[in-house]
């Protein structure tokens, strides 16, 4: 296993060579298409960002489940939502290698939760309805802050499945299922630090 890498090395490794966008497809095909072209750094950023987040709501899920706290109609869900942040992660890894560079992986981020987290399934669901709005603002923030215009249809797909994580998992932990017209978008310093909260 190599060394776990930090939150500033996920975010500032710059891509190899001439940093070559060319997505030949992914799970979902959300990337399918996408022309080759020079990929800024700053795009690269957020696709990094969105690899981590992806890895967190995976080794989440999995965790979850892994507990056994859940009744079977969370647990089904737990491992949908783990199936869904599976084929995203695949999806915004394609972003990263298409330009030439080596997205993370799972062994490469220590990942740590709040005391009490799989204790209960009252203390997963709220878990992850926090979590996942945290993902969600972040695909939001990508969309708004990426220049390559190609990538923001996928990535906007990708934020409507976590959109409905947010509202399930939110509602199944007692709060509503929806509320705002607008959720907020996270600036990618915002999303970098709300999501540094979860590593080691």
């Amino acid at each position: 296993m190599s060394a776990p890498i930090t939150r500033g090395q996920l975010l500032s490794r710059s891509a190899k060579g001439g940093a070559a966008l060319l997505v030949a497809g992914s799970a979902l095909g959300a990337f399918v298409d996408t022309a080759a072209a020079a990929l800024p750094v700053g795009d690269l950023a957020w696709a990094r960002l969105l690899v981590g987040a992806e890895l967190l709501a995976s080794d989440f899920y999995s965790s979850a489940t892994a507990a056994g706290n859940t009744n079977k109609t969370v647990t089904s869900n737990l491992k949908r939502a783990y199936a869904n942040e599976q084929e995203h992660y695949q999806s915004v890894a394609e972003i990263i290698t298409g330009a030439g560079a080596t997205p993370a992986v799972s062994g490469d981020i220590d990942f740590n939760y709040p005391d009490g987290t799989f204790a209960s399934q009252h203390s997963i669901v709220k878990f992850a309805g926090q979590l996942e709005t945290i993902i969600l603002g972040s695909y939001l923030g990508a969309i708004d802050g990426i220049q390559t215009d190609s990538l923001k249809a996928g990535l906007a797909r990708i934020a409507a499945n976590e959109a409905q994580h947010v509202s399930y998992f939110t509602a199944a932990g007692g709060g509503k299922a929806f509320t705002l017209s607008f959720p907020p978008a996270l600036t990618i310093d915002q999303a970098s630090n709300a999501l540094d909260a979860f590593t080691a």
